[in-house]
């Protein structure tokens, strides 16, 4: 059930930067939720890879670029899910930084 949650509540934080920054546009509640839902399949596939392949990079920026990576799993959640879109670079940077924040704050307030 708290997985199911922090799906909702993800698709929220999509909805309400649509609404608040520029260069996010989601469309509705399903495009944001299916967006939610690809961003956890792809940081369950594809970012360990990534992380692997660019583990250097982690290391020599003592771990800022992880940002990055995250980025490029937003970006390509943008890519594959229609409705929602993401226009630059840095909008889409901004955007996984907030995204890691409410992660970062729903498993302080979900700890057992």
């Amino acid at each position: 059930m708290n997985q199911i949650l922090y799906f909702v509540v993800i698709a929220a934080v999509f909805l309400i930067l649509s609404r608040v920054m520029p260069g996010v546009s989601v469309t509705g509640w399903a495009p944001a939720l299916i967006a939610a839902v690809v961003l956890a399949l792809l940081n369950v596939i594809v970012k360990p890879i990534l992380f692997v392949l660019t583990l250097p990079f982690t290391i020599l920026t003592l771990g800022l670029f992880l940002f990055v990576l995250n980025a490029i799993v937003l970006g390509l959640t943008a890519w594959l899910v229609p409705g929602f879109d993401l226009n630059g670079f840095f909008t889409t940077l901004l955007v996984s930084i907030v995204i890691s924040l409410v992660g970062m704050v729903w498993k302080a307030a979900t700890k057992d």
